[in-house]
């Protein structure tokens, strides 16, 4: 590795059977604004068999950037590699790129001018899917700072971020190798909650997320397990960080939501009983920790359905709320009150012998009748702010109107 100053951005790659999507991952560092000067790049190779770990010595030696290259047997995952790369980076900030993807030729340019400017110690850069998915919900607005409670970045909890190594090392932080899947959200969620704040860019896209021709792309590995210690550990975390109340129901909507439900989706009418069986047993301990009204009335009726449906162990009323979504049933919505509360009918609605309260059907979040966006439906609070303000809005204009008509006469 060429001697150099103290770099501005140690990008870290952790890389297994990446060929040949490493090429680009690796230009598009190369083609970085910041300056190959300011960066450094540590390369884990993860015990590839396809030639990954010759490439990355062959752009070692060609390119301009002081290059780090390891090679070590296996281990199982990306947490191994990307520790190895943390106690290597000697950089202000690190950035983790996975070997399957690449950056906009702005991206360390621009989140470093945020966290320098901001003093945040983590930056989130626009995330856009190339042949897959990719978060949406928190890239409405570029911020320097964002209330991690009250935003929608605890829906992105990957590990492709700038944090500030300082922070990195002050907390101790490191990625959980005992988890298969899942690890970079203990990670990043403890940068959130305990580092310095966190700063958004949504006006340029800094990092394409890229969908596998080979379909081995790493978020894709792991059993229900798995997925299971990994929302176990993740809310553990939350519960360790931030004391019981509005703003811990706030974040544990995240696990319940992404993670946890996608286990009682409609493919678990076609498992085995004994991996449902196992699922309830899986899940029993964390509803009675974690689930209550709090952060069911941050959750839309349907998942918050199927969600009380696994907290009473019923798989009978899961498989009903099941075959009603998937035949895109429009629920009947039901007015009720003084204030018009809205509720949403889906099956065993005032089925008291369901165990499942009307409390459960209530819209208390923004919802839709029918598919999303559809029609929208809002809970009564909500409804009478937006009334107040067309009002407050009503009342300024007639009294600008008013003021102005006075003023015409005066001088007439």
């Amino acid at each position: 590795m060429n001697n150099m100053s103290v770099p501005v951005v140690s990008v870290i790659v952790g890389a297994y059977e990446a060929m040949p999507y490493l090429v680009r991952c690796l230009e598009s560092v190369e083609a970085q604004t910041l300056g190959a000067h300011r960066i450094e790049l540590v390369a884990v190779d993860d015990g590839s068999t396809d030639g990954t770990g010759d490439y990355l010595e062959e752009f070692a030696a060609r390119t301009a950037i002081p290059t780090r290259v390891v090679r070590q047997a296996n281990s199982g995952g990306p947490s191994g590699p990307r520790n190895v790369g943390l106690g290597l980076a000697r950089g202000r900030y690190v950035f983790f790129l996975d070997a399957d993807d690449y950056l906009g030729d702005e991206a360390l340019e621009r989140m470093v001018t945020v966290a320098d400017r901001a003093g945040t110690d983590v930056v989130l850069g626009k995330v856009v899917g190339v042949d897959r998915g990719a978060p949406s919900s928190m890239w409405r607005r570029t911020a320097d700072r964002v209330d991690v409670h009250n935003s929608q970045v605890i829906y992105t909890l990957s590990a492709q971020k700038l944090f500030r190594r300082a922070m990195v090392e002050r907390l101790g932080l490191r990625f959980d190798e005992r988890l298969r899947t899942g690890e970079d959200a203990l990670f990043t969620m403890a940068a959130y909650l305990r580092g310095g704040g966190v700063s958004v860019i949504s006006d340029y896209t800094c990092y394409y997320l890229v969908g596998r021709d080979d379909g081995k792309h790493v978020t894709k590995a792991g059993d229900y397990t798995h997925r299971f210690a990994a929302v176990t550990a993740l809310m553990t975390l939350i519960a360790e960080l931030e004391p019981a109340g509005p703003r811990r129901d706030r974040l544990m909507v995240r696990p319940f939501t992404v993670g946890l439900i996608q286990q009682f989706a409609h493919g678990i009418v076609k498992e085995s009983e004994t991996v449902r069986r196992h699922k309830l047993e899986l899940v029993a301990p964390l509803m009675a920790r974690y689930w209550n009204p709090g952060v069911a009335r941050h959750i839309k009726v349907n998942e918050r359905l199927r969600l009380e449906c696994v907290a009473l162990g019923r798989l009978d009323l899961l498989a009903d709320m099941l075959a009603f979504i998937k035949a895109e049933t429009v629920p009947e919505v039901v007015h009720r009150g003084r204030a018009r509360t809205p509720y949403l009918a889906f099956p065993h609605f005032g089925d008291r012998r369901s165990g499942l309260t009307d409390a459960a059907f209530e819209v208390t979040t923004r919802d839709w009748v029918g598919k999303p966006g559809l029609r929208p439906i809002e809970p009564p609070r909500a409804v009478r702010r937006r009334r107040s303000l067309a009002r407050r809005v009503a009342r300024r204009l007639r009294t600008r109107v008013r003021g102005l008509a006075l003023m015409k006469n005066r001088v007439a």
